[in-house]
């Protein structure tokens, strides 16, 4: 069926990249000839397209780039890789091999993504087969971390409420291992893997779910479990919202073609919000899964890959198409959405004991970013806190991290390295930057038009005298920025939000909904530092004075008129 795509995409000619998948001999392209080529740092832009399947993003340092040029220099070429985590789960082993190799290939720094994945930066191309085989020693991979596939499936990762969370993760891993590309080319180029001879008329033997040329762009899944709603779940392209009754996981609310990607200036793409079409078992997510993706593999738009996100493929033929579709591949029918309800999408940070018995502690972790900073030793700490831990680390949704299953025993050691390098869990910062999220932006980001990781603390520096001055500084305002409108941080549900539109310049949006069940809309364009802090000044004093019992910021500028209400469209189907 995919073959087929090829000849007759939707909405035209298959774009540049079809071409490049379909040639590619199930993702092998050159990448190991142009991986030994000592004469430049960089890769070819047809294996470069090919190498975010593996799990990396060549990318160059922007801040570089311009010199480099006037010296007739190549780019400051450098190299991102992802590693999947499902729910964003590592052992400590892992935790420290990571870190490991970061030092010893990377800039010495870990990320934290929005989908709790790993990332490193600042990798040259040859060390990236070393590094990719010390993540795979270490039983993680980076296959499938980035392309037109199935990225790394998010699920809630803080056991504090319930054993319920571990069983949701448990799914959420089985969703990552039956959508993971089956092909040999990834053990074959980073793994010195036996080469396989591939024919592209046996997809289904080769890639039995995605076919010679895998999907038109990239799906990612999340998995919710109320009251928390910390992974975004209407924000995904499949969401899976548990339903707990009689203290039991009875099954998952489905819901489909959510995406924060659009392009500034472009009304054919948007953001949108996944609508509810059902609820199913556990036992029947896979299924559910797998079938949604094989949907997407063929009606998805091969041909303009501005508008190939699966939340285009149900716009264009329909939500209730979408649903007499899912059901006719099943084999059997989607049962009547339940009732749910969402209380909070951000962390609750500190010590909670779970129901285990065991310890959780989360931490706050700006923008992701593990690094030492002067006194503040995060990664430092960490490492030292990873050698004696025998529970887990949990990678948040919201770019923190989770020191989880600490004994009683080992509890006291962790807190006294804690104290030793001056690690906390953020209580002496404002609510508004404990519940920020940045991407990366500049410099690496070849996206990126404006700042976002690097920018976002100092506009919250800003932002905190007039926070504290309305007596607002425990209050939880979800904000947000990227340096670009992809939507890597899920910008369109921030309270508050800003585009990257151009350097030093941004879209502000106001207005969704505190716990990620409506989009924010745009309200001032292309405004700097200045505009942008005597904007919300009168807006945080007004909220301040003016707000009802319990009314969030996102609810209060649409009841004052700021901005109007983006329908969600989180109807109910079935």
């Amino acid at each position: 069926m995919a073959n087929d795509q090829i000849v007759k995409p939707i909405g035209g000619p298959p774009s540049e990249v079809e071409h490049i998948k379909s040639e590619s001999n199930y993702l092998r392209g050159a990448l190991v000839e142009t991986l030994g080529n000592r004469i430049t740092g960089g890769l070819p832009e047809d294996d470069n397209r090919l190498l975010k399947f593996h799990g990396s993003y060549m990318q160059d340092d922007r801040d570089l780039r311009n010199e480099r040029e006037r010296q007739k220099l190549e780019p400051s070429y450098q190299f991102m890789i992802r590693v999947v985590a499902p729910g964003g789960v590592a052992t400590p082993e892992q935790w420290l091999v990571m870190d490991s190799l970061a030092h010893k290939y990377g800039n010495n720094t870990l990320r934290l993504t929005t989908r709790q994945a790993f990332q490193m930066h600042g990798i040259l191309k040859w060390n990236l087969k070393s590094t990719i085989k010390g993540i795979n020693d270490t039983l993680m991979t980076t296959l499938a971390a980035c392309g037109d596939v199935n990225r790394n499936v998010m699920s809630n990762p803080n056991p504090y409420q319930s054993e319920i969370h571990g069983e949701v993760y448990e799914w959420a891993r089985k969703i990552s291992d039956h959508l993971a590309p089956r092909t040999p080319a990834y053990h074959e180029i980073w793994l010195d893997g036996e080469k396989v001879v591939n024919s592209l008329d046996n997809a289904v033997e080769v890639e039995p779910i995605y076919g010679p040329v895998y999907l038109p762009r990239k799906f990612k899944i999340g998995m919710a479990v109320p009251p928390s709603n910390d992974v975004d779940v209407y924000s995904q392209d499949l969401g899976y919202i548990a339903i707990i009754e009689d203290g039991k996981l009875a099954g998952f609310n489905i819901t489909a073609g959510g995406g924060m990607g659009m392009t500034h200036g472009d009304t054919a793409t948007y953001p949108q919000l996944g609508r509810i079409i059902g609820f199913c078992t556990p036992e029947q997510v896979i299924d559910v899964a797998e079938k949604t993706v094989t949907i997407q593999r063929d009606y998805g738009n091969r041909s303009v890959r501005k508008n190939a996100r699966f939340k285009y493929t149900i716009d264009r033929h329909g939500i209730e198409w979408f649903i007499e579709e899912l059901q006719n591949r099943l084999g059997w029918k989607l049962e009547a959405a339940r009732s749910y309800h969402f209380d909070h999408n951000g962390d609750r940070y500190g010590w909670v004991k779970g129901s285990n018995g065991k310890w959780n502690l989360t931490l706050y972790i700006q923008s992701g970013r593990i690094h030492d900073e002067g006194d503040y030793k995060l990664m430092t700490g960490l490492r030292e806190i990873a050698k004696i831990h025998t529970g887990d680390f949990r990678l948040t949704p919201n770019q923190n991290l989770v020191i989880a299953n600490v004994t009683a025993q080992k509890k006291r050691k962790v807190i006294e390295l804690l104290e030793q390098y001056g690690l906390n869990a953020g209580s002496h910062h404002s609510a508004l930057r404990r519940s920020s999220l940045s991407c990366v932006a500049l410099p690496t980001c070849g996206l990126a038009m404006a700042e976002a990781e690097r920018y976002l603390p100092t506009l919250i520096d800003k932002l905190e005298p007039i926070l504290d001055e309305a007596g607002l500084r425990d209050e939880e305002i979800v904000i947000r920025m990227t340096g670009c409108p992809n939507g890597c941080a899920r910008p369109a549900l921030g309270e508050i939000s800003f585009i990257g539109k151009s350097p030093g310049k941004y879209n502000m949006y106001l207005g969704a909904g505190f716990v990620g069940d409506r989009l924010n809309k745009l309200y001032r364009e292309n405004i700097g530092e200045n505009e942008i802090v005597e904007t919300l000044e009168p807006i945080i004093h007004r909220y301040a004075k003016e707000r009802q019992a319990n009314e969030h910021f996102g609810d209060f500028v649409i009841r004052s008129g700021y901005v109007e209400a983006v329908t969600s469209g989180l109807n109910f189907h079935n």
